[in-house]
């Protein structure tokens, strides 16, 4: 069981990225900016003792390895959240369908540049769970609705959507470079404290009076809990996970975030799912367990 622990906590990395709308609705009169810097803020702190403890290793990373923390910072923890945020201000937060068809490319930024940059073997067998991997998630998430008509706003949300997809699949291969390096909880840590400092030398450049805003008990209470949950431990998890599975890999079980965000709307709101959703939880379901042992065999 012990040998399945990794794609176990990239899994359940993606099912608490699938409830972290659903509690950051509370936060939506918060600059996007802010809540950023608090929420990586705090999770820095965490992991301060982890950064003591792995200081040797650090100071004596090489000029790469800072490349690959300062991307997965700049592009994982800023980058891919704002393109993703505005993706989202362009369709009104209603109309998702085509952010999320194009957040579907984010595994093929993560394997081509796994291939390229950390000369991962992409097999047959593998290119065609990932094929049905992919299709999968398709299908759980437009089971039951079509592709929206394309206008202006959805061509940039499309463009937003897209160059989000690049950030967050870049920063899987890029992270895995940076893993070969340092243990996955300085790893952590450093992505928490870079992107804190980077979007805070950006509010104090660009709009200093963000730091003036009132937040609530309840908001405060609110990102503690994104940062134990949803934010700062799934992160955390999650490199875990890529610290002992190729990065190829990884990324085809963050798809299982569509069908826990169905499983949930199902329970919250009582919409069962519709045939070809159900087609394509099966799909995902049975190309990633093949995945799973194909990686435990190799």
């Amino acid at each position: 069981m012990y040998k399945y622990a990794p794609h176990l906590a990239v899994i359940f990395a993606a099912l608490l990225w699938s409830i972290d709308a659903l509690l950051r609705q509370s936060l939506y009169t918060l600059p996007a900016l802010l809540i950023i810097s608090i929420e990586h803020g705090l999770g820095a702190l965490i992991f301060i003792p982890f950064l003591k403890k792995y200081w040797d290793d650090i100071k004596g990373l090489l000029q790469s390895g800072w490349i690959s923390i300062l991307w997965i910072s700049l592009l994982g923890g800023m980058g891919g959240t704002y393109f993703y945020t505005k993706a989202l201000s362009y369709v009104g937060y209603i109309d998702l369908s085509i952010v999320v068809l194009l957040q579907k490319l984010q595994p093929v930024f993560a394997m081509s540049l796994a291939a390229i940059i950390l000369k991962e073997k992409l097999s047959k067998k593998y290119i065609l769970l990932a094929f049905l991997a992919i299709i999968g998630g398709y299908l759980v998430t437009f089971g039951k609705n079509s592709v929206p008509n394309w206008d202006d706003n959805t061509l940039i949300a499309a463009l937003l959507a897209l160059l989000a997809a690049f950030c967050w699949g870049s920063s899987t291969a890029i992270a895995k470079k940076a893993l070969v390096s340092l243990h996955y909880s300085a790893v952590t840590g450093l992505r928490l404290a870079l992107t804190t400092l980077i979007s805070l030398i950006i509010i104090i450049i660009f709009n200093f009076d963000i730091l003036n805003v009132d937040i609530s008990l309840n908001q405060w209470s609110m990102i503690i809990i994104i940062v134990l949950s949803s934010g700062t431990f799934a992160l955390f998890i999650y490199y875990y996970g890529l610290n002992k599975l190729p990065a190829s890999h990884t990324t085809l079980f963050e798809l299982f975030w569509p069908l826990s965000a169905v499983i949930i709307d199902w329970i919250r709101n009582g919409e069962p799912l519709a045939f070809m959703q159900l087609l394509g939880a099966a799909l995902l379901l049975l190309s990633t367990t093949l995945l799973a042992h194909e990686n435990s065999n190799e």
